[in-house]
């Protein structure tokens, strides 16, 4: 079956949250130990989550979750065309020139723009229109990251060709319990693959950052032994996430200045703490076979209307039981009700212009 074209799956007019999934070619090993030639490239990974982690503090996505293993990563992303359009014409032409340098350093690193090259951007309406639909564009975002990889993977190691498989895919959750799903499905892949027997010890993925920047926090106290203050200029590992907690005092934040991630606007109706909890259990189960859900963590799951007993295959059946879209029955009936609409609108569209 032929994949639908992006327009139908990514409305870049609108908040969404996406599945992606990008794999390299022939689903070689090339961000792991190649079992052919024996040769370790473990270090893309690392290169793989520095370069989202760089995009992620200029264009208007964020980054909820992420995985990179040996063949493939997987992230979920939200777009936030609703934040670029309050940005100011220099503050789009400065992201997207920290992106897109018209010059470096000798060390090849980013230097800040300069006033006039800001302005030479400012002053082109046209051009400055289409990079705020850029800076939104989980497209673009990709494009970005998967291109510059595979430019740095052929020059490391003296080849040509195509490096990813072919283009990401993308997957829309539809509502509150698919995004706790797809999250923990990508959180827990390297437990499913048996690269790791914990969450905690899931290098390259967002619950290890997470984790991370938890046990930091613990240990980052004042002389009075109090928590020190939130910051958005103080780094944690994972400052650059999307905050787990849909915290009511930010859920309709748009305009607050951040220097890591586009905005503190959250995933979920749930804390980081209890996202933890479900993820450990999660991985258990899945490390060491199914067995009871604890009561406190049922309430969580039915409050996101989530059936208990069968919560653990849905997360490792994940990309099984879903295709194009990922949600309850009524979110998928209704967005195949609008897929439809706008295949035939699109239809309509083709034949108008070709009478």
């Amino acid at each position: 079956m032929p994949r639908l074209p992006r327009r139908e799956v990514i409305d870049a007019d609108e908040i969404g949250i996406f599945h992606i999934c990008q794999r390299c070619v022939r689903r070689s090993f090339l961000c792991g130990v190649d079992p052919t030639s024996g040769k370790d490239y473990s270090f893309r990974k690392d290169q793989i989550q520095k370069r989202m982690q760089f995009l992620a503090q200029f264009f208007a996505v964020d980054v909820m979750a992420f995985a990179v293993l040996s063949n493939h990563f997987h992230c979920v992303l939200r777009n936030r065309p609703d934040l670029v359009k309050q940005w100011s014409d220099e503050e789009v032409a400065r992201r997207w020139l920290h992106i897109f340098p018209l010059r470096r350093n000798k060390d090849k690193s980013v230097p800040k723009p300069t006033d006039l090259e800001i302005q030479m951007l400012v002053g082109d309406s046209e051009k400055l229109a289409e990079l705020r639909r850029r800076l939104s564009s989980i497209s673009w975002m990709m494009r970005c990251l998967g291109e510059v990889i595979a430019r740095q993977a052929n020059k490391d190691d003296e080849v040509t060709g195509h490096f990813w498989e072919g283009r990401f895919k993308s997957q829309p959750l539809l509502d509150e319990s698919a995004v706790l799903a797809c999250m923990a499905y990508v959180d827990l892949n390297p437990v499913r693959a048996g690269i790791a027997q914990t969450a905690e010890t899931s290098e390259h993925t967002s619950a290890y950052e997470r984790i991370k920047a938890c046990q930091q926090r613990e240990t980052d106290l004042d002389t009075l032994g109090r928590r020190k203050g939130f910051s958005p200029y103080r780094w944690t590992p994972d400052c650059w996430l999307s905050p787990i907690e849909l915290a009511k005092e930010v859920a309709d934040e748009t305009t607050h200045r951040t220097i890591y991630r586009a905005s503190h606007k959250g995933c979920l109706p749930i804390s980081l703490a209890e996202y933890l909890r479900i993820l450990d259990w999660t991985g258990r189960q899945i490390s060491h076979g199914k067995g009871a859900i604890p009561s406190d963590l049922a309430p969580i799951l039915e409050r996101l209307g989530l059936m208990s007993e069968g919560w653990v295959t849905m997360v490792t059946e994940f990309g099984r039981l879903f295709r194009q879209s990922a949600g309850r029955p009524t979110s998928l009936k209704s967005d195949a009700t609008r897929r439809s609409r706008t295949r035939v609108h699109s239809i309509k569209q083709t034949q108008s212009h070709f009478a």
